[in-house]
């Protein structure tokens, strides 16, 4: 991005610019919990485990840190109520449904929650049971997130990722027995060693849990992870682009074949039901406002972006000096926006409007359009299923 530092810390402030259409826009809170028991081999995501940390920082003090960050939050926006709230991570579940009761406690007296509001947490199945979705539905979450990747052992086994095959699709069982009527399970494609059959085996578990919502991503390979390590050592092949293509196709006709409708490209949610769809990735991709709490959390609000410090301790102290966790921030251009508007809603069933796009950028759109890769309905541009499979490349034609 081009736009320009509006400070870091306790230097930072938002322009009035940004703080002027608060609360008439989609309003979102994030929480990070930078906390894992282990460290899956393709996460390059802000999280740590306990012995990376060691007594630099708990549980107990990042949950003092954001009790702090989101009441300073709250009196620099003018406390708009939360419509969605979403706790990631890092592994929530790992607080218990005490620690996540006090996260959602503390956004409540903050921000409050607006009626209605979507409230999800992510988890991970191993950290969960009947208790723990009773105890989290009892303090008002709506919606959870469990991050399933695969049903096959030895697929599990290259990301590292320590849940038994077959305990997502339980603890989705446990969490509908609870209350929940939306609930979304994860799914990673495209692994080195998976065959047709183990995605295959994957979705027949995934249908077989009667969930609302599914979200489906490509592996990427990311540089600084063990999986990248493997990779460059020639342990593992790296995925390849056109067994993620043919994946994608196989999970998106299973899908919809079962009633869940892509309305982004890598997520569906049940035909007929937008309260399955979910609100709070939504308001991202919309171009709505949150604030991001927690280690390394980003926020955007009114064109302005910023980033919290990366480690916990860090974190802690900043707040309790009295200031921001503010590690750097933006001050987006006109241009910067209507590069990210392009880029995100091209990606979403809805698609993206023409009247947003320059003469050049029309013009582009159209050869898009004869390239089959996209449609024009009712004045915005549409993916085909063609088109979502390439839809970076629809991105960069239309931006170039």
């Amino acid at each position: 991005m081009s736009g320009t530092n509006v400070g870091v810390g306790a230097g930072f402030e938002l322009p009035a610019s940004a703080l002027a259409g608060v609360g008439s826009r989609p309003f979102g809170v994030y929480v990070h919990v930078p906390f894992c028991a282990s460290r899956c081999g393709y996460c390059d995501f802000n999280t740590y485990t306990a012995g990376e940390l060691g007594t630099s920082a708990s549980p107990q003090s990042w949950l003092e840190g954001l009790r702090s960050e989101l009441d300073i939050a709250a009196r620099l926006l003018g406390a708009p109520a939360a419509q969605t709230v979403f706790v990631g991570g890092g592994t929530p579940s790992l607080l218990g449904a005490d620690g996540l009761s006090q996260v959602i406690a503390a956004v409540r007296s903050s921000f409050g929650l607006a009626p209605g509001a979507e409230v999800t947490t992510e988890s991970n199945p191993e950290s969960t049971s009947p208790e723990f979705f009773d105890g989290i539905r009892g303090a008002g979450y709506t919606r959870v997130s469990l991050g399933m990747q695969s049903a096959a052992p030895h697929v599990l086994a290259v990301l590292d990722r320590t849940h038994t095959p077959g305990r997502a699709v339980a603890a989705a069982g446990e969490a509908r027995a609870a209350g929940f009527d939306h609930v979304n399970l994860d799914l990673i494609y495209g692994t080195p060693g998976e065959r047709d059959e183990d995605l295959d085996a994957s979705l027949d578990a995934v249908l077989a849990a009667d969930v609302d919502h599914v979200s489906a991503y490509a592996l990427i390979v990311e540089d600084g992870t063990a999986l990248a390590r493997r990779v460059r050592r020639g342990e593992l092949p790296a995925p390849d682009d056109d067994v993620l293509a043919a994946r994608y196709e196989r999970i998106d006709a299973r899908l919809e074949a079962a009633g869940l409708t892509w309305y982004e490209v890598s997520n569906w949610a049940r035909a007929g039901d937008p309260s399955a769809r979910c609100a709070h990735n939504l308001g991202y991709w919309d171009g709505g406002d949150w604030w991001g709490a927690g280690p390394g959390a980003h926020s955007h609000v009114g064109g302005v972006r910023w980033w919290n410090v990366k480690h916990p301790a860090r974190y802690a102290d900043a707040l309790a000096a009295g200031g921001l966790p503010v590690g750097g921030s933006e001050l987006l251009t006109a241009g910067d926006v209507h590069t990210e508007r392009v880029m995100l809603e091209v990606r979403l069933r809805t698609g993206l409007p023409l009247d947003v796009l320059a003469p050049e950028e029309r013009r582009a759109a159209e050869t898009v359009v004869a390239d089959g890769l996209a449609d024009l309905r009712a004045g915005r541009l549409v993916l085909t299923d063609r088109g979502r499979l390439l839809a970076d490349a629809v991105v960069r034609a239309i931006l170039t």
